[in-house]
């Protein structure tokens, strides 16, 4: 690998956009007439390097791999399958490698795609670049560009490093991938503050921005690593994906699961051997036993299946999972930040205010798309013969093209000036009629330096129009009149006021003038032509809006206790005005990048608990946001889509990417893609995300009770000192089969009605809480108390032990079964027939579970294979009698604690319904 300009170099730490184009010419010992020597270039390609981003060191596939057992419950899976082993069960230990191995696989998979982020990138740089070299216009590679180069731009070209500007031509840059502005940047080349942000720096071109139109000169300041685009692939590198709440949640209770069956088998071991002096062979396999029942064997599969399911039904909803664990994550996000350019809005520019010299209009719409109206107080607005003649200017006075492809609007110009033909279409103006009655017969273009365009226009009588658009202080000093019925003369102070109102709301505001019979010449049009006795129509107001369905889904968000901040590089009136329009915040607070740059971490960490707009932010203050809002214990979702977004998105807990108009870069960083680029889709997503760790608790809450209750019965056995009603292959029979099948049911559970209406779930809460411990040992002792009673009942009648254990497990299952129809509601009542309706694999898998219990009580080879008898059939009533017992039991236990939590004064926090 090339090595790259030296950490202390100048290039690093020279604020290039606040220094004089002639003086940076100097310093770099360049010249703008020939440009470098060859053996100048050679020299500064040995001390800086290509330009070209660096590639770290990647892991291989191997370790990749490997490092996917590193999971507790990956261990106590292990050991169990050791230990089945070393009790002889191999087929028992194969199920569970093979258990194992499919969920590494999987995460190999998945995570195999995670750094092709920094790959994006590398792919934006440039293939060629046009340079002056020994006084040649030479097509020379972009990697080979050095320090002090000389670069040409053109409309449509791809900017090969950070450049200086010293010429420009009414160039203007597309930079919303990098700084998140929705409108290209008029370039200049004069210096700025030395703390300006990148939007700010409009003396500057960047590494893999894009020419809109124009042409410009550059000198090139930073390469490689040193560019912007570098600064960000370096943070790329430098961010690891956090660890989701659930899988922390799932180590803690892998140790807690640990620990508890090593202290249980010291206890029973110890018990046993020295107490009741049982050899060594029968109180280690009984403590074998104990340490099986316990494991959830099926647990790893379980969330594997519940999370692929959410998964599945993100896609209908148009959200793609890349990481299959930020399915849980999304149900437990707490605080969205989010982009505002084509996240929140559209990225379509649109008309949204009017106003002439008696009336303000509003205007309807959604981006480019012509359907709106024109509204005064709102009401659809009359004819307005000033509106008509504003509809004109906005249709004749632009050279822009705006084409709809695929149902997608695409604009080929300035998008400003798209904007104004779906306006002039909502005034009832035809484009077609208009240009054929109106032929454009000269043009003064729109240029930086003057800041506005005319056209010349003439009817087919031969009469002649003059059509203006420009900055509002510009059009008012060349008009003495204002249009009403007649020109009248000219109110300043009125339109000045006006044009800071709506510039107050966000908006980018054009003055628009006509001029009849103009005393120019057609042919040589030029600026200075322009003549000073206009008459101003009025002003139109401009911004990229809103979606409408981002404003339902901040409002669901609010309501389900999620809070929205908007990051956004675009400018700070702005920002706020269109985060109020979303329900974000209050208008009029936002906190600027130069401002979190005079904060210190501590300081930052206060003020986002608070404020939730953020504008003119660099990609390093989305990632110290994102930090800081962590630091707060929130678990953070970041939505974005230009390369700006990337190091923020993988910071967070869940990274969100537009999948239209997202870069590759964003979405590779992203563990989530949104199909469709609408906010709406992250709302239901969330709903998911809540949905699947509710089930993933049913599922815990389900099977940990079986196996309490299994251990229970080995340990009541030793202690008591009889005969072990339920053996090791039984235990993993009731594990692997009956629980997984009847576990299954639980993953395809539907959303509660009331899931987005509750807070998002305290992350640092452990997946077994004080009450799901309290439910495990209550049903659980409930379990071994019907697993017992069927045992004794049956060896009360003098049965054998392989028909008595045979009941047992009967018992047990049918006792799970009972259970599965109260654990649809933690607390609520499952005490109804329309209750159990809405799930239709609930039949399916106890119908499932019926079948694989007939053939392990009446198949022969199993009977052999688990030591069991055939079950006479008059005791199948009774097992029911006794598992429709147990339902009542559990479901008195809900009513209990119902009552207790709807009492005063009750504090109880529920999770889940």
């Amino acid at each position: 690998m090339n090595p790259q300009a030296k950490t202390g170099s100048p290039i690093d730490l020279t604020p290039w956009h606040a220094v004089a184009a002639d003086e940076i010419v100097r310093r770099l010992d360049s010249n703008l007439q020939s440009g470098l020597s060859a053996t100048s270039v050679q020299q500064r390609l040995e001390k800086y390097g290509r330009n070209r981003l660096p590639e770290g060191r990647k892991q291989g596939p191997l370790m990749r791999f490997l490092l996917q057992f590193n999971n507790i419950l990956v261990y106590v899976l292990l050991g169990a399958g050791f230990v089945k082993l070393m009790v002889g069960l191999w087929l028992d230990a194969s199920i569970i490698l093979a258990v194992v191995v499919l969920n590494a696989l999987l995460g190999f998979f998945q995570e195999g795609k995670a750094e092709e982020a920094l790959n994006s990138i590398r792919n934006m740089l440039s293939a060629e670049a046009r340079t002056l070299r020994g006084g040649e216009t030479r097509l020379v590679p972009s990697e080979d560009l050095v320090p002090g180069d000389i670069v040409l731009l053109e409309s449509g070209d791809k900017i090969p490093a950070d450049l200086r500007l010293v010429e420009v031509k009414n160039l203007r840059t597309e930079e919303a991938a990098l700084t998140g502005e929705s409108v290209p940047i008029d370039k200049t080349t004069e210096p700025v503050a030395e703390r300006a942000t990148i939007g700010d720096r409009e003396g500057m071109a960047f590494s893999g921005t894009l020419v809109a139109s124009g042409r410009g000169t550059g000198v090139v300041v930073a390469t490689g690593a040193n560019t912007e685009l570098g600064r960000i692939n370096q943070m790329m590198s430098a961010v690891s994906a956090l660890e989701t709440p659930l899988l922390r949640q799932i180590k803690k209770f892998g140790y807690a699961i640990t620990a508890v069956i090593a202290v249980v088998s010291v206890i029973v071991f110890a018990f046993g051997r020295w107490v009741r002096e049982m050899p060594f062979v029968d109180i280690f396999q009984a403590v074998v036993s104990i340490a099986v029942s316990v494991i959830p064997e099926g647990l790893p599969a379980l969330i594997t299946v519940t999370l692929a399911i959410g998964v599945q039904r993100m896609a209908q909803r148009h959200a793609i999972i890349r990481r299959l664990p930020a399915v849980e994550t999304l149900g437990s996000v707490s605080r969205i930040c989010s982009d505002k350019t084509g996240t929140l809005t559209l990225m379509e520019m649109m008309v949204v205010s009017a106003v002439t010299g008696r009336t303000t209009y509003s205007v309807t719409g959604q981006g480019y798309a012509a359907a709106g109206q024109i509204m005064k107080d709102g009401k659809p607005s009359g004819e307005d013969p000033v509106l008509t003649l504003m509809g004109r200017v906005s249709m004749l006075c632009n050279d822009a093209e705006l084409l709809e492809q695929q149902g997608v609007w695409k604009v080929e110009g300035d998008p400003t000036e798209g904007a104004l033909y779906p306006f002039a279409a909502k005034i009832g103006l035809e484009r077609q009629a208009e240009q054929s009655a109106y032929r454009r017969i000269d043009i003064i273009p729109f240029e930086s330096e003057h800041k506005f365009m005319a056209t010349l226009n003439e009817d087919s009588a031969g009469k002649q129009m003059l059509l203006v658009k420009g900055a509002p202080e510009i059009i008012l000093e060349h008009c003495d009149r204002q249009q009403a019925d007649a020109p009248a003369s000219i109110q300043r102070e009125y339109w000045l006021r006006m044009s800071d109102m709506l510039a107050a709301q966000g908006e980018r505001v054009l003055a628009l003038a006509w001029l009849e019979q103009p005393a120019v010449k057609a042919g040589s049009l030029g600026p200075a032509d322009l003549p000073k006795n206009l008459v101003l129509l009025g002003l139109i107001g401009l911004l990229d809006p809103p979606r409408e369905e981002a404003i339902e889904a901040v409002k669901e968000c609010h309501g389900g206790g999620i809070r929205v901040t908007m990051i956004t590089g675009d400018h700070k009136i702005t920002a706020a005005a269109i985060a109020k329009m979303l329900g974000i915040g209050d208008g009029k607070t936002a906190i600027t990048g130069a401002e979190i740059e005079d904060m210190d971490t501590a300081t930052l960490q206060e003020r986002v608990r608070d404020v939730d707009v953020f504008a003119r932010a660099s990609p390093e203050h989305k990632l110290r946001l994102v930090k800081a809002i962590q630091a707060n214990k929130q678990v953070v979702a970041m939505t974005g889509d230009g390369v700006n977004d990337a190091p923020a998105l993988k910071k967070a807990d869940i990274g969100v990417a537009m999948g239209i108009k997202g870069t590759e870069v964003t979405k590779e960083a992203a563990e989530m893609v949104l199909a469709d680029d609408n906010f709406a889709s992250i709302t239901a997503a969330v709903k998911e995300g809540r949905t699947v760790y509710n089930n993933i608790e049913k599922a815990i809450l389900f099977m940990l009770p079986t196996n309490v209750a299994q251990a229970l019965v080995i340990m009541v056995a030793i202690f008591v000192g009889f005969t072990a009603p339920i053996t090791a292959p039984q235990i993993l029979w009731v594990n692997m089969v009956t629980s997984v099948a009847l576990g299954l049911v639980v993953s395809f559970e539907p959303h509660e009605l009331d899931v987005m209406q509750r807070s998002p779930r305290v992350v640092d809460l452990p997946i077994l809480d004080a009450f799901g411990v309290w439910r495990v040992v209550f049903v659980g002792l409930a379990l071994l108390a019907l697993t017992l009673c069927a045992f004794f009942w049956m060896k009360e009648k003098n049965a054998s032990d392989a028909l008595a254990r045979a009941v047992a497990v009967n018992a047990l299952v049918i006792g799970q079964i009972f259970y599965l129809l109260n654990s649809r509601y933690k607390v609520g009542s499952s005490l109804s027939l329309r209750a159990h309706l809405d799930n239709k694999y609930l039949p399916l898998g106890i119908g499932a579970v019926l079948i694989l219990q007939l053939l392990f009580t009446y198949a022969p080879p199993l009977q052999v294979l688990f030591e069991t008898e055939a079950i006479p059939l008059r005791i199948w009533p009774w097992l029911l009698l006794g598992g429709f017992v147990f339902f009542l039991v559990v479901e008195a236990e809900k009513l209990i604690i119902r009552l207790m939590r709807s009492a005063p004064g009750t504090t109880a926090r529920v999770r889940t319904v």
